[in-house]
């Protein structure tokens, strides 16, 4: 089998038009529906913890599929998890536009931790198969640029449907097409790449087949059990665990984007086009400048990249209650966009980079796990912190605190990753 992006080129882009498509399912859910939850849905008016409710059931049940995906992966295939996802996902717009309240939005959310819990991590994972080792970062960069530009388009084009069609019928229409065209081409078009997995591990076999030398963890079976590998990502390896815990809080961002950000530019008068084209900065910044930054760590490395990105990320949010109009607002959400392209794509890689072929798809998974449990904790927290200050504002200081120390544990406890640049001696 041939290992490359160019060798493989037209099943990269079928899965770039998959993650892309999976980041407009998301996308869907995060402009009209938490803007519109007092008027629409009946959440009442400064009911913090019940307008978070969405967006924690979503990060709790993403966080599971997360980690019983890579295992899923490795005994079904890519192929069969990827269409699940998809299956899973095909009654959430009729659950929203049929909503008689809130619950029913909620539980449209936790359908679609199913859907993204399978279908994200099934496209990083399959990409992963069939490339190269150096171009890991540039891999999960272009995987992520894909997703989050998903995201982007999606926000600023159902708040225009919202504008004309009405909030429900707008996001109807829009999910259908996107969730059955995705469903579709994952049938047609999509290849199983399970069997290059399995070629490169029997090319790590070979003595001197790969001139890079991994810092694998050492002390790890063959066919390391499901509690064995967590434990490894979780605290065995102070590497992957400090790799974890930063991705567990910078999902508290994108929590606070989700659920916050909608209702606090509606509450300072911003139209739902307004926000989507606000939110959409931050969406359209990082997914672009993962095109960059993951390339660039494949040649200057991954750790710095990462600390740097929670530090710029955390400022990006502490500036949006600092000021007031859009040139602002919108200058926040590209900083805070910057700084998620620096560390987003490059947290993956750096897992990708010191897991073995045999479990990389569970280290992958579990990994995912701790990193989207941080949408249900993270929005604990920030509807904690909103509550207890009195204020939405509040979050946003609990959400900037908590990347500025995590950044620092990041830095503390992690090391470069990247095989040629920190090479196993």
């Amino acid at each position: 089998m041939h290992f490359g992006i160019r060798v493989n080129l037209g099943q990269f882009l079928q899965q770039l038009l998959q993650v892309l498509l999976v980041g407009m399912t998301i996308g869907m859910m995060r402009n009209v529906v938490p803007a519109l939850a007092e008027s629409e849905f009946g959440v009442p008016r400064g009911s913090f913890m019940l307008l978070v409710a969405f967006v924690v059931a979503f990060g709790f049940v993403k966080g599971a599929m997360n980690f019983v995906a890579g295992r899923m992966a490795e005994q079904w295939g890519r192929k069969r998890v990827l269409l699940l996802g998809w299956l899973v996902a095909l009654p959430i717009p009729g659950l929203i536009y049929f909503a008689p309240s809130w619950s029913w939005v909620v539980f449209a959310t936790v359908l679609l931790g199913i859907n993204q819990g399978l279908t994200w991590s099934m496209t990083q994972t399959a990409k992963l198969d069939f490339t190269r080792a150096d171009q890991r970062g540039l891999v999960i960069g272009l995987n992520e640029f894909s997703g989050y530009v998903g995201v982007a388009i999606a926000g600023v084009a159902t708040g225009y449907l919202a504008s004309m069609l009405g909030a429900r019928e707008g996001l109807l229409w829009f999910g259908m097409v996107v969730i059955g065209l995705a469903a579709v081409l994952a049938w047609l078009s999509v290849e199983e790449t399970l069997p290059w997995a399995h070629d490169e591990v029997k090319r790590h076999a070979v003595q001197g087949a790969s001139a890079f030398r991994p810092r694998y963890p050492q002390s790890v079976s063959d066919r390391p059990s499901t509690s064995e590998i967590f434990a490894l990502m979780s605290w065995r390896d102070r590497r992957m665990a400090a790799i974890c815990q930063a991705g567990l809080v910078e999902k508290f961002v994108d929590a606070l984007v989700w659920a916050f950000w909608p209702v606090y530019l509606h509450q300072q008068g911003v139209s739902l086009p307004g926000i989507g084209w606000i939110v959409g900065v931050y969406g359209f910044t990082w997914g672009a400048a993962q095109f960059f930054t993951g390339r660039l760590s494949d040649r200057v490395g991954r750790h710095l990249l990462n600390a740097w990105g929670m530090w710029i990320c955390g400022a990006g949010v502490a500036l949006m209650p600092l000021g007031t109009g859009s040139l602002w607002w919108s200058t926040s959400a590209a900083i805070a966009g910057l700084g998620m392209a620096m560390l987003y794509p490059n947290l993956s890689a750096a897992v990708a980079d010191i897991a073995h072929p045999n479990w990389r798809a569970s280290a992958i998974g579990i990994y995912r796990f701790w990193r989207d449990l941080g949408y249900g904790i993270g929005a604990l927290g920030l509807g904690a912190a909103a509550a207890w200050g009195g204020r939405i504002e509040s979050a946003f200081w609990f959400v900037a605190v908590a990347m500025l120390v995590s950044g620092a544990v990041l830095f503390r406890w992690g090391e470069e990753t990247h095989p040629r640049l920190n090479p196993a001696t």
